[in-house]
């Protein structure tokens, strides 16, 4: 599986207003229900994702370990997940909407997150800050559905493979940026903040 053509994708889009939205929708080579089982059982999340405990029905609440926790608002399966995604001491309005629709032979998946997200932290990443690891996120999951290895979240950015990947979406989401009225002087500054926050140059020394 080639992870940059993976990455590539993705259609992305970003609502740039006082709440920040940011849109991924890409397909997948299986069925609906395989792909809402792969993103709801949590045995399944565990190999391609996260541990994740909580009460995981409709109105329960779940913890990613070492992420995001929340509750769980809408659950109608096999077709739509919303949770709020809530990480830190002192999290503002965070929401993540997950829908599948059949597409030909596969499924189509549209991830939404909607936030409000704190100025500095805008103006130093821009939407890569989430943008990115969603990428990664839903690199993952296609290389669950189709029986692959997930490979090494700690070494992942040291590889040639890894690197060229988390490029590949920092400056997609620079161009969704871009699209969505960002000044192109801040959406490369924003695009090269996050491609060395999540994939640091290694010092050679």
């Amino acid at each position: 599986m080639d992870f940059v053509d993976q990455i590539n994708r993705a259609h992305r889009e970003l609502l740039n207003g006082e709440r920040k939205v940011i849109t991924m929708r890409r397909r997948y080579d299986a069925d609906v229900e395989d792909v809402w089982d792969a993103c709801t059982n949590a045995e399944r999340l565990s190999r391609w994702f996260l541990p994740v405990t909580g009460d995981l029905r409709e109105g329960g609440t779940y913890q990613l370990q070492g992420n995001a926790g929340g509750e769980i608002l809408q659950c109608e399966p096999p077709r739509l997940l919303k949770v709020s995604w809530l990480f830190g001491p002192n999290p503002g309005f965070s929401e993540v909407e997950v829908r599948l629709s059949s597409e030909g032979d596969g499924t189509l998946l549209e991830l939404r997150h909607t936030a409000d997200v704190p100025p500095d932290m805008w103006g130093t990443y821009g939407p890569g800050a989430v943008g990115v690891g969603w990428d990664l996120t839903l690199l993952g999951l296609a290389l669950h559905l189709t029986g692959a290895a997930k490979p090494d979240e700690n070494t992942f950015h040291l590889t040639d493979e890894g690197r060229r990947s988390i490029i590949a979406s920092s400056e997609a989401w620079g161009r969704a940026y871009e699209a969505a009225g960002g000044d192109p002087k801040e959406v490369a500054t924003a695009v090269a903040n996050t491609t060395n926050f999540y994939a640091p140059e290694e010092n050679p020394s």
